[in-house]
């Protein structure tokens, strides 16, 4: 076994990773590295063809052949292909296997055991990203880190990520995505954390996962597969998290604000747009971290971080030192200065109830005696529960003090709604498809001072909004 940058496997090896059955080529090959994508291949690659809803992988052989690929898997149900030769695949080593993705998730899981550096995995509803990237910026101080890159969390960009880690990392940082029951354990499964964290349990994917008990079921298969040999990490205030913490058998650090916990946040202090500041308790020892991040969303968070960072063997003052480093994602609660003097929120990556929820806490502190504009597009993945909790956040918008609320997408009446049984007048809500339909609207309205949040799920694309807003006021 070789733990060079870019993984290579004897075909024994990879027979004992994947399970396969060798139908030809040398046992004697070696294998270079790992391609999902013909268009990324590099010769000597091993191409394992995955199936989607509009595509088969496994219609691309023969450009991985031609490409130089060093071989090629194949699922039982493509066999055909072998057997006719209706793809140019000669002289390649070909492997034979049950499901391929099934196949990519074991060959990660081999290799790594093979590297056998520590990993640490996050889930949760929401904060999985940023309390990530906070991690990243204190372990980054001390060690070498592999992490998730992107939105690379699911059963093809986990073994993806896995498959980069090499002898000079320290350590893996991953995270682990789901929309359907049965994803976190087998991502787990994979990247057998030795410290693990559930950032909250709320109403997220609910059209796959459909109850907040189903929920908690499916982010707590974290706690339920990982090794019991390691660290499982608590939100001491999530009452949804309870039942998952009493079936924890093994050691645990539990972080917290209103809870009696390892690390607890105190003396949170508020900064206006430069963020803001808390004492970070551990035990005897506290030290004052500053965060360049808004709202009590993103205190949980900095704690979360600090608790992985602690269970990595981190001191409190280098976790300070990390959590002023960090800098908020793109697209995260991202503020933009506008040229008159109002703020503009860029939280476009994503939306679900909860996060939508912080958000208009959040900027009903920072504006303090100033007004407000939120845009706001429809929620997905809600099931049969949207037309509902879309109510619930329009409630929950006019509770903030709301000056402006416009709204896009086929839940907005709804989302309107509750925001008239809270009080908002008619006149204060406005609906629209195109963004150009509200910039003047907008812009016209809001003054030195004023804050302006965009908001909503990925696929509503938003960030259009927030382009547009940007260019009508260059620096």
């Amino acid at each position: 076994m070789d733990h060079n940058s870019t993984p290579q496997f004897s075909v024994d090896e990879l027979l004992e990773a994947v399970g396969g059955t060798l139908l030809q080529g040398s046992t004697d090959s070696i294998i270079r590295g790992v391609s999902t994508d013909t268009r990324q291949l590099v010769a000597g690659n091993l191409y394992i063809p995955l199936k989607g809803a509009n595509f088969d992988g496994h219609d691309f052989l023969d450009v991985a052949v031609k490409k130089g690929a060093g071989g090629v898997l194949v699922d039982v149900h493509h066999a055909f292909i072998l057997e006719t030769g209706s793809k140019k695949t000669d002289g390649c080593l070909k492997i034979l296997v049950d499901d391929t993705l099934k196949a990519l998730g074991d060959l990660a899981r081999f290799w790594r055991r093979a590297v056998g550096r520590p990993v640490i995995a996050i889930t949760g509803s929401s904060g999985k990203t940023t309390t990530k990237e906070m991690t990243a910026a204190i372990l980054e101080q001390t060690f070498s880190v592999l992490k998730t890159e992107g939105n690379l969390n699911n059963l093809i960009g986990l073994p993806l990520t896995l498959l980069r880690m090499h002898r000079g990392h320290d350590l893996a940082l991953v995270e682990l995505g789901t929309n359907a029951r049965g994803e976190i354990k087998r991502l787990t499964e994979i990247a057998e954390p030795d410290i693990g964290l559930v950032t909250n349990i709320g109403p997220a994917h609910l059209e796959g996962l459909k109850t907040l008990e189903i929920i908690r079921e499916e982010k707590g298969d974290l706690y339920g597969t990982m090794p019991k040999s390691g660290l499982a990490v608590f939100n001491a205030d999530d009452e949804a998290m309870a039942p998952l913490r009493r079936s924890w058998q093994g050691k645990m650090l539990t972080y917290g604000i209103t809870s009696r916990a390892d690390m607890t946040a105190s003396d949170i202090a508020k900064w206006g747009e430069s963020g803001q500041s808390f004492t970070l308790n551990a035990g005897s020892e506290s030290t004052v971290v500053h965060l360049s991040a808004f709202g009590m969303h993103n205190i949980y968070n900095a704690l979360a971080a600090a608790a992985l960072s602690r269970a990595a063997g981190i001191g409190i003052n280098e976790i300070s030192q990390g959590l002023r480093n960090f800098h908020p994602v793109a697209a995260r609660f991202e503020v933009h200065f506008l040229p008159n003097g109002a703020f503009l929120v860029d939280d476009t990556y994503n939306a679900n109830p909860a996060s939508v929820r912080e958000a208009l806490k959040t900027i009903q502190t920072l504006k303090g005696n100033h007004r407000s504009v939120v845009v706001l597009a429809d929620m997905l993945e809600l099931g049969d529960q949207a037309e509902r909790l879309h109510e619930t956040v329009g409630s929950e918008a006019a509770a903030t003090d709301v000056d402006r609320l416009f709204l896009k997408g086929s839940l907005s009446r709804s989302t309107a709604a509750g925001a008239i049984k809270g009080g908002m007048t008619e006149e204060r809500i406005l609906f629209f498809e195109d963004p150009e339909e509200i910039l003047d609207d907008v812009l016209s309205f809001v003054e030195a001072g004023d804050w302006i949040l965009v908001k909503g799920s990925r696929l509503m694309k938003m960030e259009e909004i927030v382009k547009k807003i940007l260019d009508r006021t260059p620096a």
